[in-house]
Parts: structure tokens; C-alpha cells; sequence
């Protein structure tokens, strides 16, 4: 029966964190709206696709992403060599960010609705041009942000005086750039955050801390999550004053 639970778990564990929302669903559907659920059969099997491919996802991070990243940080604590390790540092978020497919979607769908508005022009070729241009600035702010956050673990620099000033910086963006790309900005934050970037990057942060003598991998380890998701929010506004220039 142990065996049985052990095998099994990462597919129990889906599928209560699935059931929720579920529920959530099934309830407004069928209580408030009071409709049948649309192509039932369609829906149950893309609910048995999510279940299994999350179930996968988080197994493949506990025995594959997660160590991979925590020996790589370790290795590179333990050799000494700090450009390296910033090198690395730099790479890793600029490679994992440009991946992402949440990142992806959203340059595209950004170029198109700037198209219909008139901040670019509606061809195929400025579009792509477009999505491109944020894409790589979201890269190289994520890039630049996880480096920052390397610098501060191995100089144990406290978060908050990074934090509170990044949104500061968010802050005084916000009032001079274009009013087109403020929303845009906001949620490139929260996309680059996703399912590639943020497995590899905390296990950079706590493998780091874990390597480096009085380190806390609670309090030091974390942390450069949310430099990834603040950092680009500044650097798509200025991408937005660039392009309006």
C-alpha cells in the first residue's frame, strides 16, 4: 500500500491542487448560471491532459531542474571563480526567460493589440519585430536581475533595501512612461515568472546560499524571484519610451 501511495503521489497531489478550482467552476455553472456544461466529454479530457501533465511537471522538477540548478550553484560557490558564476547567473535568466511560452503569448498579443491601436504599424514584419523587441527586453531586464540577486547572496545584502527601491523605480516609470505600454509592463512582471524560469532560478538562489559559509538558505536563498518580476517591469517602460521616440 506504501508503494502503491509513493507511486502514485505526484498524481494525487495534482489532483487535489486541480480540485479546487473544479469545484469553483462546476458550481457557477451549474448553480448560478444554471446551464449544462458545454462539450462535457472535451472538458474531461483536457481535465485528465492538465492533471497528468502537472503531475509530470512537478515530478520532473523534484528529481530533474531543482538539483540540477542547486549542484550547478554549488559547483560554482566551491570553484571560486565569481565571473563565472555571474556569467552563468546572466545566461540562466536570460535563456530560461526567453523560453518562456507565458512570455511568448503575451509579445505577441502586445504586438498585435499596439498594431489596432496605432502605437505600430499593422504589418506582419513591424508586428513580429515588435513582440521580438519585448521579448529580448524582458530577457535581458530578467538577465540583469538574477545577477543582482547573485551579488546580493554572496554579499548578504538584505532583500527589503532592494525591493522597496525597485518599486520606487516602478513607481517614478510609471509616471513618465507611455500609457500604452503601463499595462504591459505590469503584467511582463508576472509572465517571466513561470514554469521554466522560476524552478531553475530558486534552485540557484537556495543552492548558492546552501554553499556559501553563514548563508541562510531560507532567508538568503530566496528572493531572486522577485527581482525577476520587478526588474522587467522598468525595463519594458523604457522599451514603451524608446519605441515612442
Amino acid at each position: 500500500m506504501r508503494g502503491f501511495r509513493k507511486a502514485f503521489r505526484p498524481l494525487i497531489e495534482a489532483l487535489r491542487d486541480l480540485s479546487p478550482i473544479v469545484l469553483v467552476i462546476a458550481f457557477f455553472q451549474i448553480f448560478v448560471l444554471q446551464q449544462p456544461i458545454p462539450n462535457l466529454g472535451g472538458i474531461a479530457a483536457g481535465l485528465l491532459f492538465v492533471l497528468l501533465g502537472l503531475a509530470l511537471f512537478v515530478r520532473g522538477l523534484e528529481i530533474g531542474m531543482f538539483p540540477l540548478g542547486e549542484a550547478m550553484a554549488y559547483s560554482f560557490a566551491k570553484k571560486g571563480s565569481v565571473p563565472w558564476l555571474i556569467s552563468f547567473a546572466f545566461l540562466l535568466g536570460f535563456g530560461t526567460t526567453i523560453a518562456e511560452p507565458a512570455l511568448i503569448a503575451i509579445a505577441g498579443k502586445a504586438a498585435n493589440i499596439a498594431a489596432q491601436g496605432g502605437f505600430i504599424a499593422s504589418t506582419e514584419k513591424d508586428m513580429a519585430a515588435y513582440a521580438l523587441g519585448l521579448r529580448l527586453t524582458v530577457a535581458l531586464s530578467v538577465g540583469i536581475a538574477i545577477v543582482i540577486g547573485v551579488i546580493r547572496i554572496l554579499l548578504g545584502w538584505p532583500l527589503p533595501w532592494f525591493i522597496i527601491g525597485g518599486y520606487l523605480l516602478v513607481v517614478g516609470m510609471t509616471a513618465i512612461a507611455p500609457q500604452e505600454i503601463i499595462g504591459i509592463a505590469y503584467d511582463s512582471g508576472g509572465v517571466t515568472t513561470s514554469t521554466i524560469t522560476v524552478p531553475l532560478v530558486t534552485a540557484l538562489g537556495v543552492g548558492l546560499a546552501s554553499s556559501i559559509q553563514g548563508r541562510n538558505p531560507l532567508l538568503d536563498g530566496f528572493g531572486l524571484i522577485a527581482f525577476a518580476s520587478l526588474l522587467p517591469i522598468v525595463f519594458v517602460m523604457v522599451f514603451g519610451l524608446w519605441m515612442a521616440n
